[in-house]
C-alpha cells in the first residue's frame, strides 16, 4: 500500500528505533535492519530489496510498488526524502550539541582531528569517511543513539546545499575551515561558492548558535559580522580560544598550542604532515577547549591522530619517502600542498600532480597557474597526470601523462631511488595507484 512519508514518519519511527540502523547496500545487510532502496545513477535500490530482506533486514523501504511481496515492504512516494524526514524527525529528539564542519579544503582532516580530541571526554559520533551530502548527512544523523554530541560533515557541490543539509541537521554550532577554489564548475566561480559557504553561518545566526573562526582569515570575519551568533576565535581575534605555530614541519609536524586562558604552552608531535594543516590542528583544539576538554588532553588528541584515506600521509617505502595527499585537489589546497614542500631539504624531491577536478571553465587556467607557479629547477622531476595538465605538454618542460597507467609504465623503465616525492590530485585521477611504484 502506498503510504506518504509526511503522514507517517511519527508511527514509522518507533519501527526505527527498535531496528538495528539503517542499511542502503543488500550486500551488507545485517539482521534487524531497515534496508532503505536509494536510487542511483547505475542502480535502482528497489531491485535489491528482496535480497535485504532474506539476509535478515526486518523491513525494506521501497517506492516502487512492483517489487512490495509482502508485509515486510514499506512503499513510499520517495526513498530518498523519505530516508532525509527521518533523519530530520530523528534529530528533533536528540538534544545533544550538533557541530556542523564545512570548507574548501581539510574538512575531513579536521572533522577527524576534533572528533579524535572530543573523544578524550565524551562520547562522540562524526562522520564516517566523507559521507557528506544529501544522502550521507541523514545517514549519519540516523546513527546517533547514546552518544554525547556528534560532527556532522558537510560538503557542497551548488549553491543552497549547505542550506539543505543544515535544516536537516538543524546544528548548533559550527566551523567553516576556509573558504578557496573548490567546486568552481558547480558554484559557477568563487563567489558562488563563499556564499553558499556562508549558508552555514546563515542558518546558525537564525538560531543564535555558535560559530568556531579562524580569526586570521580575512574572509571568515567578514562573514562572520553579519551573522547574529556567538563567535569564539583561534589563531587570531578577540578573547582567542588558541594559536600555536608549527616548530618543525620537515616529515612530520611538530607544533605547539597556547591556551591562553589556562595560560598554559604544550607542544606534540603528529602523526600527519604540512604546516598547512596546522589551521585544521587549531580548529580541533578551539573546539575541544569550548567543550571543556583540558589542554593535556586537546594535545592527546591530536597527537593520536593518524591520517588515512590518502590523506597528508608520509610514508616511508622502502625506496623513497612519500607524502600522499591524494584524495582531493583544488588551486587553493594544491598550491598549499607545493608550498609546503618546497620548504623540506632533501636532496632530490619530486613532484607527482594530478588534474584538479570540477573546474569547468576555469580548469584550463587554473592548471596553467600551477604549471607557472613551478620552478624546474627546484626538483629533480615534476610528473603530470590528467587531460587538464596534458593539454599544455608542449609549453613546458615536464613530464606529462594523460593517466597514472601511463605513468606507471614510465616508472617501471625508470624507476625512483632516493627521493622526497609529493603525490598531489583529485580522487578521479587514483594517484595513489602509483604508490606500487614509489
Amino acid at each position: 500500500m502506498l503510504i506518504s512519508f509526511t503522514m507517517n514518519i511519527e508511527s514509522f519511527y518507533s519501527e526505527f528505533l527498535l531496528s538495528r540502523g539503517i542499511c542502503t547496500d543488500s550486500r551488507k545487510a545485517e539482521k534487524g535492519q531497515i534496508f532503505f532502496a536509494l536510487k542511483g545513477e547505475n542502480f535502482d535500490g528497489n531491485q535489491y530489496a528482496s535480497s535485504a530482506i532474506d539476509l535478515g533486514c526486518k523491513l525494506a523501504i521501497i517506492d516502487d510498488p512492483s517489487y512490495c511481496e509482502n508485509d515486510k515492504y514499506l512503499v513510499v512516494e520517495d526513498v530518498l526524502v523519505f530516508l532525509q524526514e527521518l533523519a530530520r524527525y530523528h534529530r528533533q529528539k536528540l538534544n545533544i550539541p550538533i557541530i556542523a564542519i564545512t570548507g574548501s579544503n581539510g574538512k575531513t582532516t579536521t572533522k577527524e582531528l576534533i572528533y579524535s580530541v572530543l573523544s578524550q571526554k565524551y562520547k562522540t559520533l562524526a562522520t564516517q569517511g566523507n559521507l557528506n551530502n544529501h544522502i550521507g548527512v541523514p545517514l549519519t544523523l540516523l546513527k546517533i543513539r547514546n552518544e554525547d554530541m556528534a560532527i556532522i560533515e558537510m560538503g557542497a557541490n551548488h549553491p543552497g546545499e549547505i542550506d539543505f543539509l543544515c535544516k536537516i541537521a538543524r546544528p548548533g554550532y559550527g566551523i567553516i575551515i576556509n573558504i578557496g577554489k573548490a567546486h568552481l564548475e558547480g558554484f559557477g566561480g568563487f563567489e558562488g561558492v563563499k556564499n553558499t559557504k556562508a549558508e552555514l553561518y546563515r542558518f546558525l545566526s537564525s538560531q543564535k548558535g555558535t560559530v568556531f573562526i579562524n580569526g586570521n582569515n580575512e574572509i571568515l570575519r567578514e562573514l562572520s559580522e553579519q551573522g547574529e551568533f556567538r563567535k569564539v576565535y583561534y589563531m587570531d581575534g578577540p578573547e582567542v580560544m588558541c594559536d600555536g605555530y608549527v616548530i618543525n614541519s620537515l616529515e612530520k609536524l611538530r607544533v605547539a598550542i597556547r591556551f591562553p586562558e589556562k595560560n598554559e604552552l604544550h607542544e606534540a608531535d603528529l602523526q600527519i604532515t604540512g604546516a598547512y594543516n596546522l589551521e585544521n590542528i587549531l580548529a580541533a583544539a578551539c573546539v575541544g577547549s569550548y567543550f571543556d576538554v583540558l589542554p593535556n588532553e586537546v594535545m592527546l588528541g591530536i597527537s593520536s591522530y593518524k591520517s588515512s584515506n590518502n590523506r597528508s600521509q608520509f610514508i616511508e617505502t622502502e625506496k623513497n619517502k612519500v607524502i600522499l595527499d591524494a584524495y582531493n585537489a583544488n588551486p587553493t589546497s594544491m598550491s598549499e600542498a607545493i608550498k609546503n614542500f618546497r620548504t623540506i631539504k632533501h636532496h632530490q624531491k619530486i613532484l607527482i600532480l594530478g588534474d584538479m577536478l570540477e573546474m569547468g571553465e576555469y580548469a584550463q587556467h587554473e592548471h596553467e597557474n600551477i604549471l607557472h607557479s613551478l620552478d624546474p629547477d627546484e626538483f629533480s622531476g615534476v610528473y603530470l597526470v590528467g587531460n587538464e595538465f596534458y593539454t599544455f605538454k608542449n609549453q613546458f618542460h615536464y613530464h606529462f601523462f594523460t593517466s597514472v597507467e601511463k605513468l606507471i609504465e614510465h616508472f617501471n623503465e625508470n624507476p625512483v631511488n632516493n627521493s622526497f616525492i609529493l603525490v598531489k590530485g583529485s580522487r578521479g585521477i587514483a594517484l595513489e595507484k602509483i604508490l606500487i611504484k614509489l
